[in-house]
């Protein structure tokens, strides 16, 4: 893939990730934080306002805000912006893989822009479940993060049995000269 066609792709994901993100918790901040909970599908997804200032399923959120503050915007920050510099300069990397980590980089960017512009809180308004049954509350970065993860595993395991499978190919033509 070339630079600028890499370039573009980058930015779309982008672009779309942290748009729809901050447009979605807008939203739910003005429809939701005095409405309370909204059950559709017979309960099975609620819309709920949160505020979470830990990390997925509020993990850290206990830990003292300076700690939270170090590892949740700054390293994070960190982390994101090497990961975008990465993107940008890697010749290697396929299309398939570019849109899997620019969604795990949208995401990402989508919940650093409410940690640092809500005082370390991120807006979390989705929760699936059936019954008793359910997932903690999240957001479309948390989505965003997830699909990009799970593309990322999906393209590892099956390029590690094409490439074993390229190998056994290879010596059972060498065998058979």
């Amino acid at each position: 893939m070339r630079s600028l066609e890499r370039l573009l792709l980058i930015t779309f994901v982008l672009l779309s990730c942290v748009g729809c993100d901050q447009v979605s918790k807008t939203i739910a901040r003005q429809s939701l934080a005095q409405s309370g909970t909204i059950s559709f599908l017979n309960d099975t997804l609620r819309f709920q306002y949160a505020e979470n200032s830990g990390a997925f399923l509020s993990l850290g959120a206990s830990a003292p805000e300076q700690v939270r503050r170090l590892v949740f915007t700054i390293f994070v920050g960190l982390l994101l912006a090497g990961t975008l510099i990465y993107l940008i300069r890697s010749e290697k990397i396929t299309k398939p893989k570019t849109i899997a980590v620019s969604l795990v980089l949208g995401g990402g960017v989508g919940n650093l822009i409410d940690r640092v512009s809500k005082d370390g809180r991120v807006i979390d308004f989705l929760n699936v479940g059936v019954g008793s049954l359910r997932s903690g509350v999240f957001n479309l970065a948390d989505v965003a993060i997830s699909i990009g993860i799970i593309w990322l595993f999906i393209l590892y395991t099956t390029g590690l049995q094409k490439s074993r499978a390229v190998q056994v190919l290879q010596r059972n033509r060498r065998s058979h000269r």
